[in-house]
């Protein structure tokens, strides 16, 4: 037995190598693997001012059909978003592939300093492009649309046009706005409000008590909450709001706020092939019609939009909607800006 034993033992120290190598070994070809897919650019970085409600759906499609992609995205204001980009150049690097908001001059400052990829993306016959100078620097991939949001409940009569907003005691010290050094699409709407009525429409609203609110979201959630009985809000997530129960109605006077919101690659991207995948999937039928199911105009008219919105139809919103010279507007943006903080200070 004892001589079995002994010549048992070089057996198992041999086994015993051999697991040990194969750990190694295997342990090896998992952080090959690791550096392999980080080198093959699979994992995307998307920055984008568009909230959960929105982004989330189109995000787990886009997945769905590219699982080889680990997609990280970071959403938060215009604003923001526009000051983490200055910070990472100075640092040396942009950090993201992809950016998609709805401050529209931003898009032509970034192609003005050379950071935008042009890209064309497969669906561009499919889609309506609002952009009379369009290059592939950046993409429309949605047409957001502002209105008045009154809370149901403190409002019976809805109002009928911008005028009552800064007439009617209703809205005295119940108005609200985002703050538009925070929020693109509160940006836009301040432009285009002054566009049509002059500079003296935003004074008259902050006469008649208008409220400063920090971001698109919260001036809505101030409206929910019967804080205020009204404001100037965003579709998608105003119908997200209404989706949740809250005693919301959307409003939109003759005037429409067309908001379009751009999509674009960072010339520098890590990850250009993958980006360009998932700008081409936003356009699809099968995103924008996601993008219409949370509450917001598509860029296609292919698209099923709920009756329950009450949106207009996309080719609609760019014939209707106010219209506005956006590189004007990007020499304006500080003055507008500026303007505005002083006046709400």
């Amino acid at each position: 037995m004892k001589k079995f034993l002994k010549n048992l033992r070089p057996l198992m120290l041999f086994l015993a190598l051999c697991v040990a190598v194969t750990a190694v070994a295997t342990g090896c070809g998992n952080e090959t693997a690791d550096k392999e897919k980080q080198a093959k650019g699979e994992k995307l970085v998307i920055y984008t001012s568009m909230k959960e409600s929105l982004i989330g759906g189109i995000i787990k499609g886009f997945k769905e059909k590219y699982p080889e992609y680990d997609v990280d995205y970071q959403s938060a204001g215009a604003g923001k978003l526009m000051q983490k980009i200055a910070a990472e150049r100075q640092s040396g690097k942009i950090e993201a592939d992809v950016i998609w908001t709805s401050e529209v001059p931003d898009f032509y400052y970034m192609k003005q300093e050379g950071l935008l990829l042009q890209y064309k993306p497969t669906e561009l016959d499919n889609i309506l492009n609002p952009f009379d100078d369009y290059d592939g620097s950046f993409t429309a991939a949605r047409l957001g649309t502002l209105g008045i949001v009154i809370n149901t409940d403190r409002v019976k009569t809805p109002p009928a046009s911008w005028e009552d907003i800064v007439t009617e005691a209703t809205y005295r010290d119940a108005f609200g706005i985002a703050d538009p050094a925070l929020s693109g699409t509160a940006f836009m709407s301040i432009a285009l409000l002054e566009k049509e009525f002059g500079w003296n429409y935003i004074e008259r609203l902050k006469d008649n008590g208008a409220y400063k609110s920090k971001g698109s979201g919260q001036v809505i959630d101030h409206t929910v909450s019967g804080e205020l009985a009204a404001c100037l809000g965003v579709d998608y997530i105003t119908a997200d709001r209404i989706g949740k129960g809250a005693h919301l109605s959307m409003v939109y006077p003759k005037e429409l706020l067309v908001v379009p919101s751009p999509i674009a690659i960072f010339k520098d991207a890590e990850n250009t092939e993958g980006a360009k995948k998932f700008v081409d999937y936003v356009l699809t039928k099968e995103s924008q019609q996601k993008v219409a199911e949370a509450g917001t105009v598509p860029v296609r008219t292919d698209v099923n939009i709920p009756q329950k919105y009450n949106l207009p139809k996309p080719q609609d919103a760019i014939k209707n909607g106010i219209h506005i010279d956006y590189t004007k507007v990007l020499g304006e943006k500080d003055n507008i800006i500026e303007k505005f903080s002083m006046l709400f200070k």
